[in-house]
Order: C-alpha cells, then sequence, then structure tokens
C-alpha cells in the first residue's frame, strides 16, 4: 500500500513537471509572437511612410521639384536631378559638362569639339538645327529637355513630342536695339546658371561660376577707356561681316554692358550669323581702335579648310593703316565661340578683353 502510495505520488508530480514545461513553452510562444507582432506594429503604415518621405525631404532641404517660368511664359515643374536629360542649348553644354551631368540626347552637329558630348557614343545624336531629328528626343524618354538658341524654333513641337517631359526654354533674347540686349545676356546667364545648379544640386558650383564671370565682367569694365572706338566683325568664307553694336552677334550686347563707343553704325542692322555686309572700305573709313572678331570658320571647319580671320584682317590692303590693325589691337574669340556661347566662353572673352585694353592704356 505504502508502494503504491509511492507510485501515485511520483505520477502526480511528473504531471506537474509536464504541465509546467508546457506553461513554460506556452508563455515562451507568446513572448515570441509579441515580439513578432511588436515587429509588425512598428513597421509604419502607407500614410506614415509617406509623412516619413515628407519629413525626409523637409529635413534635407531639397524638394524633389522645382517650378520655373520659361522664356515662353510656362511654368515648368522640373523635376530635381532627373535621370534622362536632353540639352539643345549652345549655351548649356560646357556647363553640363563640367558638373559632370550625363546627357540621352543632344545636338551633335552644332557641338564644338572640345566638348565631350560629341563623341560620347552613349550620347544619341539629334543632328543639327535645321533638320533636326526631333524622333531621338522622343526614343530617349526624357525626364528634362532643355531648349533654348538655335532649338528655341522647335519648342512647341517638342513638349507635343514629350507630353510626359518637363520642356523648357531658356532662350535669351539679346538682339534689342534698344541698349537692353546686354542687360538680356548678363541677366541671362545669371538666371540659367542659377537654374540648372538648382536642377542638378549644384547650387554652390553655380554661385562660384556666377561670381567668376562678375568678377570678369568688372575687370573688362574697368579697363575700358570710355572713348576708343570699338568695332566687332565676323569672319566667315574669307569675308568680313559687321557686327552691329546692341544686336549683333556675340559682339553687340557687350557694346551695351561695357558702354563702348561704335567705331561705325549702319541702319537696318540684324544679328545675322555670318554678320552683316559692309564694304572693307566702310571699315577703314570709321578707323576703330579695336577690332573685336568672331571667327566663325574656326568652329565650323575642319583645321586646314579655312584662311584664319587674323590673316583675312591683316592682310585687307585696305585696312592697313586703320589703328586697330596698325596697333595690333585686335582680339579674336575663342576658336569655338560660335558654337559655344557658353558664360565660361564670356567668362574668357571679358578676361582677354580685360588685359589686352589695360596694356594699351
Amino acid at each position: 500500500m505504502r508502494r503504491y502510495v509511492t507510485l501515485l505520488f511520483m505520477a502526480v508530480w511528473v504531471l506537474a513537471l509536464a504541465a509546467c514545461g508546457r506553461a513554460d513553452n506556452s508563455a515562451g510562444s507568446n513572448n515570441a509572437t509579441g515580439a513578432a507582432g511588436g515587429s509588425a506594429s512598428a513597421e509604419p503604415s502607407a500614410s506614415e511612410q509617406a509623412a516619413g518621405q515628407t519629413a525626409g525631404q523637409a529635413d534635407s532641404g531639397k524638394p524633389a521639384t522645382i517650378e520655373y517660368t520659361d522664356a515662353s511664359g510656362n511654368t515648368v515643374t522640373i523635376p530635381v536631378n532627373p535621370q534622362t536629360v536632353v540639352a539643345l542649348d549652345n549655351r548649356t553644354f560646357e556647363t553640363l559638362e563640367a558638373w559632370g551631368i550625363k546627357l540621352a540626347a543632344a545636338p551633335k552637329a552644332v557641338m564644338p569639339a572640345g566638348i565631350g558630348y560629341k563623341t560620347d557614343d552613349s550620347v544619341r545624336d539629334i543632328g543639327n538645327h535645321r533638320e533636326p531629328n526631333l524622333e531621338v528626343i522622343a526614343a530617349v524618354n526624357p525626364d528634362l529637355v532643355i531648349v533654348g538658341q538655335r532649338f528655341s524654333g522647335f519648342y512647341e513641337d517638342i513638349k507635343a513630342l514629350v507630353p510626359d517631359a518637363a520642356v523648357i526654354n531658356i532662350d535669351m533674347n539679346v538682339s534689342a536695339t534698344d541698349g537692353t540686349a546686354g542687360e538680356q545676356l548678363v541677366n541671362g546667364f545669371k538666371d540659367i546658371t542659377t537654374l540648372l545648379g538648382q536642377i542638378f544640386g549644384k547650387e554652390e558650383e553655380a554661385k562660384a561660376l556666377i561670381a567668376e564671370f562678375d568678377q570678369a565682367l568688372e575687370k573688362a569694365k574697368a579697363a575700358y577707356n570710355g572713348t576708343d572706338r570699338v568695332m566687332g566683325v565676323i569672319v566667315s568664307g574669307g569675308n568680313i561681316g559687321y557686327s552691329a553694336p546692341h544686336n549683333g552677334r556675340v559682339w553687340g550686347p557687350l557694346f551695351d554692358i561695357f558702354g563702348w563707343v561704335p567705331a561705325l553704325e549702319i541702319e537696318n542692322a540684324t544679328s545675322d550669323h555670318q554678320g552683316d555686309e559692309v564694304s572693307v572700305e566702310a571699315i577703314a573709313q570709321s578707323n576703330p581702335d579695336w577690332l573685336m572678331v568672331l571667327d566663325r570658320d574656326a568652329a565650323i571647319s575642319s583645321e586646314g579648310e579655312s584662311t584664319p580671320a587674323q590673316d583675312v584682317i591683316v592682310n585687307a590692303p585696305a585696312l592697313q593703316n586703320t589703328t586697330a590693325v596698325s596697333k595690333g589691337q585686335i582680339y579674336i574669340a575663342p576658336a569655338d565661340t560660335y558654337t559655344n556661347e557658353s558664360i565660361q566662353t564670356y567668362i574668357e572673352i571679358f578676361e582677354a578683353i580685360a588685359e589686352w585694353m589695360s596694356k594699351s592704356s
């Protein structure tokens, strides 16, 4: 009987231990489930995620888009740091390349040889502005298309072709004859550079570039004595064309900016890419103290295919006795200027003019 009681007691004790074990396991399982449940509940909902993203953008101070009213008067929502970019404005290529911006397509036919995009096979070629292949733009499915200068006339066509892209017209009007072309050029470059800095996260680089531009401009302005007579010319195909004050190609706005005294003014002057027709004798009679020269051939011809602008001018018999030629006061813009009217090009022009005019004073 005693043995039976003992065995019964031991059986009860074993069952109690087993029950405790199951309780412990159950508690452990409940704790694990609770931990997993806690982790799941800690995962933010869709609305919480959106709120977090918004807060993150606010904290960084960098919006996902910016608003810009372009040269056509349209307010465009532009994505910041767009992935697929098409650039068509010759004023932008050097800046974008300097900032390491990748392009999906560009008009290689009107790009200067020194710009890397021209020989980059990953950049699709749109051709030139006279016969562009706009379908290339649609084919790359861009987030952003930068239109301007030679391609500004295709603005509406491009907008219709890629309706989901941000298409901006950044053309600047520098053909005014009322003395405002210089202001348009200066403010236009600052606006474009600031905008590109905002789009591509290069705000500091943009500020530095604008500061360099302002400094070069002030140097050139200070170097001019206020009385020397200046003439702008364009050499193309061995001929000397006239770049009118105010609205002439490249040089026109600089008369406004620096207050240059024109050596010659003609009626019905234009902004023609080869300059207006004027006789060499008329240039000689005006006797400019300075000749500002754009060598168009240097930008569009292969080496050796054209006569350098310097040779065309100094070898013109009628110009031998002019002050500009006799004193060697002939400034020729960088060789790629005709296809590279970037802010960097104008910085180079301003700095060179400041140096040349300072030496002669």
